[in-house]
């Protein structure tokens, strides 16, 4: 092998290690939530869509869109409760805000402000079903980062309780939108 081929050949297996460290790190950088030990899923942007809702909040209006990996999307689909150990499910927050661009597109249309886009990320709150490791809470364990931190204890401490009315839907609020 001439000396131009073995730096090509080395230069890719380079190239292709980079990346594939990259989209094998933990977009948390390993930070996990405290008491449940849950961390930032790698890649979860490109699981599928569970639900998308609206919450109204004292703060204001939050868009809130529920991402699940294979295992959960599947129970959704097929309607299985309790979720397969190994389901997880990603709830994105963000701000709503009015969107000014297509509200001058649709004002003919639709006078006045009728269009609503994702503004800011408020958190992202994480479940992930171990039915043996989270047992004291209902086969969940729970996290709750802004950017990538997780919340102190004090808030991991009401992720159980608050999802307690929802327990003959296997603790979960969401609901599939097909």
């Amino acid at each position: 092998m001439n000396k131009i081929s073995l730096f090509v050949a080395t230069l890719g297996a380079t190239v292709a290690i980079i990346v594939f460290a990259a989209a094998r790190s933990s977009h948390a950088g390993e930070a996990v939530s405290p008491i449940y030990g849950v961390k930032i899923p790698d890649r979860y942007r490109s699981w599928k869509m569970i639900a998308v809702n609206q919450l109204v909040t004292p703060m204001g209006t939050q868009l809130r869109a529920q991402l699940g990996n294979d295992i959960a999307f599947k129970a959704f689909q097929d309607g299985k409760r309790p979720f397969p150990d190994g389901s997880i499910i990603v709830a994105l927050h963000y701000t709503q805000v009015s969107s000014e661009s297509n509200n001058k597109v649709l004002d003919d249309i639709f006078p006045g402000d009728q269009s609503n886009v994702v503004g800011s990320r408020v958190n992202m709150q994480i479940m992930v079903k171990d039915s043996k490791k989270y047992a004291a809470s209902g086969g969940w364990g729970f996290a709750d980062f802004t950017g990538d931190k997780p919340g102190d204890e004090a808030l991991h401490k009401t992720c159980f309780p608050c999802h307690e009315p929802a327990k003959d839907r296997d603790f979960v609020f969401a609901h599939f939108a097909p």
